[in-house]
């Protein structure tokens, strides 16, 4: 059975211009959860089960549009190549939820981009603390949190998806 393509070829990717927007489009949901099922499932061995925890509340967050929550979406060669999002829960506390790039992106600088801009979008929404659920082995994000300041502050291990996997929650006071 062949891997799943998510449609950004890497041949494409390394010579495309790429943009970041905010504006939901038809397929956006869809292609993110997709991206974040294949590329979790390639990289890590997760099930599906991974592709429902991404699913459920990201389209719950579509669906309401709160001004106080944020989707950016990257693009490259017109295709959904990445995502981060900024996701309210409570009146002071936001998450930091589906921040993914294809592989052919990432070291270009793409993701410290998009987390200066979710940080400049939740200091203007007055949060005070921003958290976050990641998985050991993603040293790179695990780096770029702490370069910002990010804190570890909780840790379990599980098989949530398929896999023994240990999750770290960062945190962010602002």
């Amino acid at each position: 059975m062949s891997t799943p393509r998510t449609g950004c070829t890497t041949e494409i990717l390394m010579t495309a211009m790429y943009s970041i927007r905010t504006e939901l489009k038809p397929g956006d949901i869809g292609f993110i959860t997709y991206l974040h099922g294949i590329l979790h499932a390639r990289e890590f061995g997760w099930d599906h089960r991974f592709e429902t925890y991404v699913a459920v509340p990201l389209a719950e967050v579509a669906q309401a549009g709160r001004p106080e929550e944020r989707i950016w979406i990257v693009e490259a060669a017109e295709q959904v190549c990445g995502s981060i999002a900024l996701v309210k829960r409570s009146a002071d506390v936001a998450q930091l939820r589906w921040f993914l790039l294809e592989p052919a992106l990432r070291g270009r600088g793409i993701g410290r981009q998009l987390l200066e801009l979710l940080l400049e979008f939740a200091r203007a929404q007055d949060y005070r603390s921003i958290e976050l659920w990641t998985v050991t082995g993603l040293d790179a994000a695990a780096g770029l949190y702490r370069r910002y300041g990010f804190e570890l502050v909780e840790e379990k291990t599980g098989e949530p998806w398929g896999s023994t996997v240990t999750e770290q929650k960062f945190r962010l006071d602002i």
